[in-house]
């Protein structure tokens, strides 16, 4: 099944490569021209290096990583915008193919006698000499490349720069019924996804940590998903975590990309980071109850999330905070009488229209929902995973402002 599989993607891959390849290099270019070389070689090479991405995380150190992922992920990104500007412009083509053909103000010609290779033809009215024609579709066919082309680059190039600028802050306030009158204001700081790897290393966490500490939280919560790779090739570029301020301290729960890199040597870096991992456990602060579970990637290593762990023998008159990777457990929860759930993972689809994608699986995309007497809470997260680059999905440390109804 898996083989199949396979092959069904590699081949779907070949023929959008050769779609874009006949649009974008063919039929506006000279066979045997250095244009029509060059885009040939790209449309070979261009495809390799995003596979060799996408797969050399598990098997080549991160150095060499680096120099796939770069062009490797860009390319996955404006491949997707340029093939959807390319459907447009298939659309827009006849269109185009009709106003080239009839300048404004031109009369309609009248039906000319032509003679080809002897017998007497009389030409359409809209019929062109093959010389003229072939020049008109040559155009139309440029100009679809060449605006599909700035689409992709604009498109691509605006959601780089969203996501290597740094998240931008979020506010939302929850009110939560048995919140105390003593803990209305309560802020925390939520962060997810961040996905530290080949491509967004120590400054990134840099950015993420003076966002975090500029907004003067009372609690940091991490919610899965820190990074793409080992501690010892990543364990640097996640160094800055450790100046994390705030004043009930710092918490992180696992992601699902943690158990493909190795959960437990990162629960344990970040402990020495002074950030304090919550495995199917949970602490009591003064005005409500902040727990945590672990991923449920975790479970096919006998370390899933545990509710009875973190949340069985707790005082259901206090308030209860729960920290979880993927908004998918938000049933678990209920049943469990959480307040509020604070999740990530969905990366509110990262790349349009990926939204739509991401809310087959998932109950919340983005931003607070309400399923019976727990509200979830999902951050579009402060990285991005595979290309560097968001659309119609800004990253962001979101604010959380807890509110008493007894204020």
């Amino acid at each position: 099944m898996i083989v199949v599989l396979l092959v069904v993607g590699l081949g779907v891959v070949g023929l959008v490569h050769w779609y874009v390849w006949r649009r974008m290099v063919r039929d506006v270019s000279r066979a045997g021209g250095w244009y029509r070389r060059v885009g040939t070689g790209l449309a070979v090479v261009l495809p390799v290096v995003s596979v060799a991405a996408l797969v050399g995380g598990r098997a080549l150190p991160l150095a060499a990583e680096r120099w796939l992922a770069w062009p490797g992920y860009l390319w996955l990104a404006v491949l997707l915008y340029l093939v959807l500007a390319l459907l447009v412009g298939e659309l827009v083509r006849p269109l185009l193919r009709r106003w080239v053909r009839r300048p404004a103000g031109q009369p309609v010609p009248e039906p000319v006698a032509v003679t080809v290779g002897g017998p007497v033809a009389v030409a359409a009215e809209d019929e062109a000499p093959p010389v003229v024609a072939a020049s008109r579709r040559l155009f139309v066919a440029r100009a679809v490349a060449v605006a599909a082309g700035g689409v992709a680059a604009g498109v691509v190039g605006n959601g780089a720069y969203g996501v290597l600028r740094g998240p931008r802050l979020k506010q939302v306030t929850v009110p939560l019924a048995r919140l105390p009158r003593a803990a209305h204001g309560y802020r925390i700081a939520v962060v997810s996804d961040i996905h530290l790897g080949p491509i967004l290393g120590r400054s990134h966490t840099r950015r993420i940590v003076d966002t975090i500490n500029g907004a003067q939280p009372d609690l940091v919560a991490i919610v899965g998903d820190l990074v793409d790779g080992s501690v010892p090739d990543l364990g640097p570029a996640a160094e800055p975590l450790a100046g994390l301020r705030s004043r009930d301290g710092s918490f992180f729960v696992t992601g699902n990309h943690e158990y493909f890199s190795g959960a437990a040597p990162w629960v344990e870096f970040v402990r020495e980071l002074g950030v304090h991992p919550l495995e199917n456990a949970r602490t009591e602060l003064p005005y409500f109850d902040l727990a945590g579970v672990n991923d449920i990637a975790g479970t096919a290593e006998g370390h899933g999330p545990d509710y009875a762990r973190a949340l069985g023998d707790r005082d259901r008159s206090r308030a209860s905070v729960l920290l979880a990777h993927q908004p998918v457990t938000i049933h678990d929860s209920v049943h469990w009488g959480v307040d509020l759930q604070l999740s990530g993972h969905t990366h509110g689809g990262q790349l349009w229209p990926g939204n739509y994608v991401a809310a087959l699986a998932n109950p919340t995309v983005a931003g607070l929902d309400r399923y019976g007497d727990t509200q979830l809470y999902v951050t579009r997260g402060a990285g991005a995973w595979g290309p560097p680059v968001r659309v119609g999905a800004p990253s962001d440390i979101t604010i959380v402002t807890l509110a008493s109804r007894q204020a």
